[in-house]
Parts: structure tokens; C-alpha cells; sequence
């Protein structure tokens, strides 16, 4: 994985959970990372507290992924300091887990909010700076996904946790990493799923028993940062054990 060429980097949703440690895990490694938050206090909160406890520096923009118009915005934005992006991480999203959420039963309006950030959000925004990234180095685009995504790991006997509107979105969103890697491969780009695993974040109501945020976004970093040397790496759902069925 190259950590050696300053990359400058975007994650959306980062003022909190896996998204923020993801931020200071990519900004100790010398990168230039945007903190991206739909709430703005919220966002610059975040990042005073990592130039406060940490000594980081990361810059901060507004972005609501659901606004297009917030979308554009922060577009705006980082294209007039930077010229360019290198690194996309589409992290923003929601689960919805205080909701009912069983097949037969699920409140239709729960699946349209919860497909709102994690599946039109999360396209609207990587396509408005895709003109960015192909200004970029080896540019990387990366979905923070979830193993209740695979459709492969939900058909199992023995599964459970069919959190319906949470996983068809995030499974919705795999759906288009998969088609995306395919159509930017030939122009270098590489566009890749990850599973941190069960993490203990907002998202699941701080469920017990989960690995840590700062933990979850090592992985993440990971496959944000790769380099020319991986060229092949595209169109990949993975976790920390290795590959991860679709």
C-alpha cells in the first residue's frame, strides 16, 4: 500500500464514528484529508478536536450527500484549494436500527430514508467528483460497506440480523461499486467495497462486544491508500480476513 505520495482525500460523513478516526488515521500519515459533515458545528467541532488532541490538521467541508446542492458545493470548494481529489471514501449513512425492520412489515417510508444517504447520496456523490478524482493520482474510490451487504453471508441457514431497509441499501450500493469498477478500470481508477465487521459505533446503538472505531478505520486506510503497485485491486469487496462474497 503506497503511504509515500501526499494524497488528498475526502471522507464524507467523518465527524464522528469510523469516519472520524479514518480522518486521523489518513492525516498522522501526512495526507491532506477534508472532514466532511452534513452538520456544520458538528464538523468543525470534530476538527478542532483533532488539531486540539492530536496536532492534526485536516480541513473541514460541509456536505450533506442527499443535498445535491450541498454536493456541489463542497465540489466547489476543494477543487478552487486543490485542484484535484485522489481519494473518495463514501461513509455517510444511516441505519435506521431504532426502526422496525422485518420483511413483512417494514414501514415502506424507513427503506426510502434509509436508500436517501446510503444508495442515491452515495451516487450523486461520487458522480459529481468524478472530475476531480480523474484529475487526481491513482485515484481510489472506496464504499465503507457492511457484511450484512452480502447477499451470500445473508442467505446462509444460520444468518440473522435481516435489517432490511440497512442491508438492500448497503447491498444496493455494492451493487454499484461492482458496476462502477468495471466502467473506470480501464482509466486507472480503483473502486473497491470494505467490511470493517461488527464495530461498536452509533450506527448499531453502540451495541457491545464490537471492535473499536479506531480499530475499523485502520482497514479502511488501508484500501484508501492504495497505490500504483496495486493496480489489480478494483472491484473488491473485503474484510479483514480476506475477500468477502457479494
Amino acid at each position: 500500500m503506497s503511504t509515500i505520495t501526499k494524497r488528498t482525500i475526502l471522507v464524507t460523513g467523518s465527524n464522528s464514528g469510523i469516519g472520524l478516526d479514518l480522518v486521523k488515521n489518513l492525516a498522522s500519515k501526512g495526507h491532506l484529508v477534508y472532514l466532511a459533515s452534513r452538520n456544520a458545528a458538528s464538523g468543525k467541532e470534530a476538527q478542532a478536536k483533532l488539531k486540539q488532541e492530536h496536532g492534526l490538521d485536516v480541513k473541514f467541508v460541509q456536505l450533506d450527500v442527499t443535498d445535491i446542492q450541498s454536493v456541489q458545493a463542497a465540489r466547489d470548494i476543494i477543487e478552487k484549494a486543490e485542484g484535484k481529489l485522489d481519494v473518495l471514501v463514501n461513509n455517510a449513512g444511516m441505519s435506521y436500527m431504532d426502526k422496525p425492520q422485518y420483511a413483512s412489515t417494514i414501514d415502506i417510508s424507513v427503506i426510502r430514508a434509509t436508500f436517501e444517504p446510503n444508495f442515491f447520496g452515495m451516487i450523486q456523490t461520487t458522480q459529481t467528483f468524478l472530475p476531480l478524482l480523474r484529475k487526481g493520482s491513482d485515484p481510489v474510490i472506496l464504499l465503507n460497506s457492511t457484511s450484512m451487504a452480502s447477499n451470500s453471508y445473508q442467505a446462509r441457514p444460520d444468518s440473522s440480523l435481516h435489517v432490511v431497509a440497512y442491508n438492500t441499501s448497503k447491498a444496493a450500493a455494492n451493487s454499484y461499486v461492482i458496476a462502477l469498477a468495471h466502467e473506470l478500470k480501464p482509466e486507472g481508477f480503483k473502486v473497491n467495497a470494505v467490511t470493517p465487521g461488527f464495530t461498536t459505533t452509533k450506527l448499531n446503538g453502540y451495541a457491545p462486544g464490537g471492535k473499536t472505531t479506531e480499530q475499523a478505520a485502520e482497514l479502511l486506510a488501508e484500501w484508501a491508500l492504495l497505490g500504483p503497485e496495486d493496480k489489480n485491486k478494483t472491484g473488491l469487496f473485503w474484510s479483514d480476513n480476506g475477500e468477502f462474497p457479494w
